[in-house]
């Protein structure tokens, strides 16, 4: 079992049917990875650092944090913290982009979703889940157990990405519903107004949520490989087409990718929200690994 995960690609993992399974392999492959992988060492519970104040018991003190930082901390288990997350999923049309290997943005964002559901449920966080285009799709409060995660996973299954997204609205019109501060799992291929969507996010930051943004992408998009004439279609808007030479337009999809991309990045560095871009053809336990390693960074 520990080593089935590592032998998977998303192609591999598209093929199998039942999310649950794809979730528990992705896992318990990744944690037994952790054996052998550059992240040696560092725990995989969600146990967070707090500074020391007066009353608390000495006896709690990591003083090996002591002997590299001179300054106190109490070291919190994953009992004490019980994380309360909201996985925000984006099923605009957009999403539906896939690669010849049939690995489209929604499949891999929902088994990444199904991923990381059950690696917070597994330590007993409270995980919600909220489905989205130009409005909210369905809505899942935060709970843990069994059979909440078999709700969320008969969600992400059965859910189909189609028509155009605005972002900046929904987020916003999340803010009061979400009330009590907790983590926001923003998995998007961020398609959207960075300027619009950057100040919606940062509603949320002011509401003293905590963000990670993974943004999904193809390679195609990010490399725009095409040579021949090709027909670009719109994913969000029907009827929507192109026949264009691709060599007339590569140099300045890529300059404006790039300014995409930086002024994204930017953006999120500046409202202290992590951002990890992910391409469909990567492995889910890179995912895992950057998710649990800038959440462990602050401890």
């Amino acid at each position: 079992m520990a080593h089935v995960a590592n032998l998977l690609s998303p192609t591999d993992l598209q093929k199998i049917s039942n999310l649950q399974v794809v979730a528990r392999l992705v896992v318990e492959g990744f944690f037994s990875g952790l054996h052998k992988s550059p992240h040696k060492g560092f725990s995989v519970e969600f146990a967070q650092h707090r500074q020391y104040v007066q009353g608390d018991e000495i006896r709690r003190l990591d003083w090996k944090l002591f002997g590299k930082t001179d300054r106190y901390y109490i070291r919190e288990y994953e009992e004490e913290t019980n994380l309360r997350a909201t996985i925000l999923l984006d099923q605009s049309g957009s999403m539906n982009y896939g690669n010849e290997n049939g690995v489209t943005k929604h499949h891999y964002a929902s088994r990444l979703a199904a991923c990381l559901s059950y690696l917070m449920m597994q330590q007993r966080d409270s995980v919600g889940l909220v489905t989205f285009d130009t409005e909210i799709r369905r809505f899942i409060p935060q709970r843990s157990g069994v059979g909440h995660l078999r709700v969320m996973l008969d969600e992400l299954d059965q859910s189909k990405p189609a028509g155009e997204t605005e972002l900046s609205d929904v987020f916003r019109s999340l803010v009061p519903r979400i009330q009590r501060r907790g983590l926001l799992i923003i998995i998007s291929d961020c398609f959207a107004t960075v300027k619009d969507l950057i100040t919606a996010l940062a509603h949320f930051r002011a509401a003293k949520h905590e963000i990670v943004l993974f943004q999904i992408m193809d390679r195609d998009e990010l490399e725009f490989p095409f040579e021949s004439w090709t027909r670009f279609e719109s994913l969000e808007q029907a009827d929507w087409h192109r026949m264009v030479e691709p060599a007339q337009f590569r140099e300045a999809y890529l300059e404006n990718l790039e300014k995409f991309q930086k002024e994204l990045v930017d953006g999120c560095r500046r409202h202290r929200i992590d951002h990890v871009r992910l391409i469909t053809d990567q492995p889910y336990s890179e995912a895992l690994a950057q998710y649990l390693t800038r959440r462990l960074g602050r401890a």
